[in-house]
């Protein structure tokens, strides 16, 4: 008899949280995963608290129900505005022991240990900024800590229309980094506080000044994964390790299938789910 497959679920809004389903793949390639894209309701970005969390507690609950028992939201504004409801509120009654992760902790993590002078840049969505998550999380790591936070509402949609190369995304990541490093040019750590941005380094290398250290989530979410998985192996061992990825969006296969392509570098296959 076949063992049941028990994968770690990935969720995003929409696209961006395939560059950290890259890295989780590449750092730890024996398990099992699902990726659920809510495609049919992106961007997040801009909606309300309550919003984003009835949508990310939505596709938490289907995750679960296709087996997961570990969810990493790789959604910088799910895990700004529902993560910690959903792990205080709503997880011990559905059940305590599964667990839900975010990709805000393991990156502020990071920027602690990595800044010189306690000067960070945030560049993320309207609503990652606006949440002021990063702020919060890295005050109660290092108090005293100044965070700059730039909002770049347009970047994502840039990278989703397959305009990550043109001298348009150039023109608006030049833009929006002036402006950051106007407000505070003593920054020398800045987070990449969206999962799209990845797709735009060659840019944001361009305009950062010499020196400031770039952290992009997807490798520190998947080291971060890798630790937290060896430091509790009741919850390794309950994760199915076959190698195998499934996606799924509430939009279109066929139109996820195309974008999807842009942030893995190869072709995929995807099927439609509703979260009803």
């Amino acid at each position: 008899m076949n063992e049941p497959i028990t994968p770690i679920g990935v969720f995003d809004s929409g696209y961006g949280g395939l560059t950290i389903l890259r890295e989780i793949q590449r750092t730890l390639p024996q398990y099992d995963l699902i990726y659920l894209g809510d495609n049919a309701r992106a961007p997040y970005g801009n909606r309300s608290y309550d919003v984003v969390y009835r949508y990310t507690l939505e596709s938490v609950r289907k995750l679960f129900a296709l087996g997961c028992p570990l969810i990493i939201l790789a959604c910088n504004t799910a895990s700004a505005k529902a993560l910690r409801t959903i792990q205080q509120r709503d997880l011990p009654g559905m059940d305590a022991e599964r667990r839900v992760l975010g990709v805000i902790r393991p990156t502020v993590e990071s920027v602690v240990e990595l800044s010189r002078n306690g000067h960070i840049g945030l560049l993320g969505t309207v609503g990652t900024v606006a949440s002021l998550s990063y702020p919060m999380e890295l005050e109660k790591l290092e108090p005293g800590i100044t965070v700059t936070g730039e909002a770049c509402p347009l970047w994502a949609s840039i990278v989703e229309a397959g305009e990550a190369d043109s001298e348009g995304a150039d023109y608006f990541v030049r833009k929006n980094i002036e402006h950051l490093f106007e407000q505070d040019g003593k920054i020398d750590t800045l987070i990449l506080g969206c999962t799209h941005y990845p797709l735009l380094l060659k840019w944001i290398r361009k305009h950062v000044p010499t020196g400031v250290r770039i952290l992009s989530q997807g490798d520190l979410v998947a080291k971060s994964l890798a630790d937290y998985l060896r430091r509790h192996p009741e919850m390794e061992i309950r994760c199915s390790k076959g190698g195998t990825t499934r996606y799924y969006t509430t939009e279109s296969p066929d139109r996820f299938v195309d974008t999807a392509s842009i942030f893995l570098g190869h072709g995929i296959t995807a099927e439609h789910i509703d979260l009803e």
